[in-house]
């Protein structure tokens, strides 16, 4: 246990140094273009104490905490749906080579699209509202939870299966005791996977409407051309995605793996 800790503790202090030689670097990049050499004006490059600055303010106003809550409520909400929707066609995918072949490369083809693309779609169908930016954030993700629930399941080792029937187990037994067991750490691995896509996806459900958020966080600050608040947006959005998934899918992937026997 203290091997542990210090362990531990040396990866914090790793971490700290390092972030801090960015943030002193990204300053010292800042200060020569504008202020030495002039390569850029002020209000085009963000800066880490402007950045500061910015959190400060949005703080004070209460906007940061109400346009994080309603955008992780909406993620959460279109991510659930979309795991719902894409395991259905990832089941069938694996179970049946007919509809692999026919429906697999249909999945594929459309999950490369960018989630703008569904955009024009929300709006048509759902207006500018609440249903809009969900449809975006589950067409993003669900055919990529489609896709890993097929892998998923098809890359379980064979000799799982022959040992299983073997042993007399087939039908849903099958899939439920050796099968999805066995599946379990890559298909952990595709629902993490599935979050990044639905992560994104919201961002650009958001900035198409005035729904409270941080898109339209980020989109005020485009519009008031505040580069700074632009910046703090952002490094919000990719600090809570990595959040989400340290806390949650990486620590279960660790607990399934260990019980699994695999770590």
């Amino acid at each position: 246990m203290p091997g542990r800790n210090m362990t531990v503790f040396r990866r914090a202090v790793e971490q700290f140094v390092f972030y801090s030689l960015v943030i002193c670097a990204w300053q010292g990049v800042y200060y020569l273009g504008v202020s030495v050499f002039g390569l850029w004006k002020p209000y085009a490059f963000p800066n880490p104490l402007g950045v500061w600055d910015s959190l400060v303010q949005i703080i004070g106003q209460n906007a940061l905490f109400g346009a994080v809550l309603h955008s992780l409520r909406r993620a959460f909400t279109g991510y659930f749906i979309a795991v719902l929707v894409g395991i259905v066609p990832g089941l069938l995918m694996a179970r049946f080579r007919l509809v692999a072949r026919t429906l697999s490369p249909l999945i594929l083809g459309v999950q490369t699209l960018p989630s703008i693309c569904w955009v024009p779609f929300a709006i048509l169908w759902f207006g500018l509202r609440e249903g809009a930016i969900i449809f975006v954030i589950i067409m993003g993700s669900a055919l990529s939870v489609a896709i890993s629930v097929d892998l998923a399941i098809r890359n379980v080792s064979p000799i799982y299966i022959k040992a299983a029937r073997t042993m007399g187990a087939k039908g849903l037994a099958l899939y439920l005791k050796v099968i999805f067991p066995a599946s379990l750490p890559a298909l952990i691995s595709g629902l993490k996977q599935g979050w990044s896509f639905a992560w994104r996806s919201l961002m650009a459900g958001e900035v198409m409407s005035a729904s409270i958020g941080l898109g339209q966080a980020l989109t005020m600050g485009r519009d008031l051309a505040n580069i700074n608040r632009v910046m703090l947006i952002i490094i919000v959005i990719i600090v809570i995605g990595v959040v989400i998934e340290k806390l949650f899918f990486t620590m279960l992937e660790k607990r399934v793996a260990g019980r699994l026997g695999h770590i």
